[in-house]
């Protein structure tokens, strides 16, 4: 939907890549898909959740193994996003940077995109 040719809409580190295929490898199921929702101090909140088939009106990431569906509702807010996945001493997780972002809140649970 908000795609340009030749250019993905997210794009997928090495290190979240490996981690999204093993995810999908262990849950047996055929991506993640990543969508916003309203919610948290900031407004809204990343989603991710397994699936088991390809949405049509997703968007079709694919890395190394790794396949992200982004929910149509999401594509305007997530274009540009890079996804990552780290690993610190307190935790381990995903992090979106994201450029449609202009504000998120202390715990960085939640995010406020550009107007």
């Amino acid at each position: 939907m908000f795609s340009i040719p030749g250019k993905q809409a997210v794009s997928i580190t090495p290190a979240a890549a490996k981690q999204i295929a093993r995810l999908m490898s262990k849950q047996g199921s055929a991506g993640l898909r990543i969508g916003v929702k309203k919610g948290g101090c900031a407004g809204m909140e990343y989603t991710m959740d397994y699936v088991d088939d390809v949405n049509p009106m997703d968007e079709l990431v694919e890395q190394d193994g790794a396949r992200v569906m982004i929910a149509p509702m999401a594509q305007m807010f997530l274009f540009g996003t890079e996804i990552d996945y780290e690993t610190t001493l307190l935790e381990s997780g995903f992090k979106f940077r994201n450029p449609n972002v202009v504000d998120a809140c202390g715990c960085g649970e939640s995010v406020k995109f550009r107007d």
